[in-house]
This record gives structure tokens, sequence and C-alpha cells, in this order.
């Protein structure tokens, strides 16, 4: 570790020496630069860094596996929120950190962060440690053999990129993990917090530092207008009390040329009365609803369709 903290403390001495003795005036952009210089002058900090980009971690992650105290590993964050290294959310009873894939000039935060050595060994032994730290909790296997609904949906992204994609209803992260290489960035989003806590020890272990997993209410969802290019109502609209308003709000949070897709498993229903709630969904909100795919096509336990604003989809058309 001493490699990469004493290259970029280097660094940052040669870029304050430069403002110093010249005593210009820096843009405000420049004056920021210096200061995640400066963040990421400290080996902690670096490694708080390293560990935030391969997933997201909770103050008591990153205390257990740096070694060191809570109160200085507090403060070591602030510092790199502060600097626009790292950003903040609130999971439950838990506050989680990570590196921001939004935010003001992304661009510049992703070329700084590349200068860190991909082949420092520290890194790779914190991410291990994270790992097992992880893995070590009790673990929930899922039943079931989900290929041919798997395929189904990977074909769905061969013609056309999922973007910037939110799983509404992504318990333990089986679509995420499946669909999270195909995407920009993926948001996870379910209200059981062992579930969450599963998706993510999931996301690390498959390398998919681009997930991020919330809490949140599908009729009220903490995100802006147009955020997402392609959203799953993922098996959570049957036995919704209010799925017409879980639609509106995917609605809102669709880009323009977006697309819904609705997920549903056939179970006691059948395909036919799941048929006519997918009909009666988009008719209520104002969806184009293509023939919805039984999924397999022989005894089907999944009904499977695609949708987006009928308004939208004329304009393509």
């Amino acid at each position: 570790m001493v490699g990469g903290g004493r290259w970029i403390s280097e660094l940052y001495c040669s870029a304050v020496y430069i403002k110093e003795s010249l005593y210009l005036y820096m843009k405000p952009s420049t004056d920021k630069l210096l200061k995640q210089f400066k963040a990421l002058g400290d080996p902690i900090k670096v490694r708080l860094v390293a560990l935030c980009g391969v997933a997201e971690c909770s103050v008591s992650e990153l205390t257990t596996v740096t070694g060191q105290s809570q109160p200085r590993v507090s403060q070591h964050l602030k510092q790199l929120c502060a600097a626009d290294l790292l950003e903040r959310f609130r999971d439950g009873h838990f506050v989680y950190y990570r590196v921001p894939t939004k935010g003001i000039d992304p661009l510049t935060r992703r070329r700084l962060l590349a200068l860190l050595p991909a082949d420092e060994p520290q890194f790779a032994k914190d991410t291990q440690r994270l790992q097992k730290l992880r893995t070590d909790h009790d673990r929930v296997t899922r039943a079931g053999d989900d290929r041919v609904l798997h395929k189904a949906l990977v074909e769905l992204t061969v013609a056309r990129p999922l973007g910037d994609l939110l799983d509404i209803g992504c318990g333990q992260g089986r679509l995420l993990k499946l669909l999270a290489s195909r995407a920009h960035r993926v948001v996870g989003v379910d209200t059981d917090p062992d579930a969450r806590r599963f998706a993510r020890a999931e996301m690390l272990l498959a390398g998919l530092p681009n997930c991020t997993l919330r809490q949140g209410d599908m009729v009220s969802l903490p995100f802006a207008d147009a955020e997402f290019d392609t959203i799953i109502l993922d098996d959570v609209l049957a036995g919704a009390r209010q799925p017409l308003k879980a639609l509106a709000e995917a609605l809102r949070l669709l880009k323009s040329d977006g697309r819904i897709l609705l997920l549903a498993s056939v179970g006691d229903k059948g395909v036919a009365e799941l048929n006519n709630k997918f009909t009666e969904w988009a008719a209520s909100t104002g969806l184009r609803l293509a023939k919805p795919r039984s999924i397999p096509e022989k005894n089907p336990e999944w009904l499977l369709a695609v949708a987006m604003s009928a308004g939208r989809a004329i304009a393509a058309a």
C-alpha cells in the first residue's frame, strides 16, 4: 500500500507547490481537484475509496476490513464525501458509502480514480476481507431453475441496451446479477433488509460495482423524474395493493424512450388471468403493451411483457 499512498501524496504536494509558488487564482474546478488530491494523500482514505469502488459499504464493514477505529473511519468518510469522491445514503438502520456514478463532473472523478494502481495488493486483500465478511452471514438459498427466464431477459438486451436500470422488487438480486453487466447503472429496490443484504453480498462476489441496493416503496420511490432507461417490475404487481399507482410511479421514473418490463410468476393465477391483468393495467395507465410472452411456452411459470408510454410508442413509430 506504500506505493499507492506515496504516489498520490507526492502528486498532491506538487500541485500545492505550483499553486502556492505562482500565487495564481484557481478555478473552482481546479481547487476541487486539489482537494481531491489532498483527500487521497492518506493510505487509509485510498483504501476506503478503493473498497467503495467495488461495492457499497457500511461504516461497520469499512471499520472491520481496514482495522481502524469507527471514529477515524467516519472522519475519513466525511472528508471523502466533502471532496465528492464518495457519496452516502441511508438504508434502514445503516448508512452506506459508494463511489458516485452520477453527480457533478463524473468523468473527472473516474479519470482521477483510474490512476489508483489496479495491482495494489492491499486493495485485493481488502476486497477479499469484505467478501468473507459478507459471506459469513447466513445465506438464503433460492429454489428453482430460472434459466429459461434468464435467457428471455438476455434476449431483450441484445437489440437494445438496458442503459440505467431499475429493478423494483429485486429481492435477493437474481435479475440484478444477470443483467448488471449489460447495463450502465443498476439500482435494486426492495422492502426486505435481509434480501438487500444478501443482494449486496452477491453483487460483490460477482464483481458488479455498478449496482446499488436501496430501500423503497414502489408507489413512492426516491428518484428523479425520467431517471431510468429500463424499469423492471419484478413480480410485484399481482400482489400489490395499488398496482396502478406503482405503474404510474414507474412511468414517472422512465426516460422518454425507455421501456418497462412487466414480470409476474404464474402460480395459481394462470396465464389467461395474468394476461387480462396486464391488459387492464396497461389500458388504465396509458401504456402500450407488447404481446406478453409465456416462459417457458409449455407449462409456463412466468409471464413477461414489454411496455412503454402509448404516446411515446406512437412517436417512436
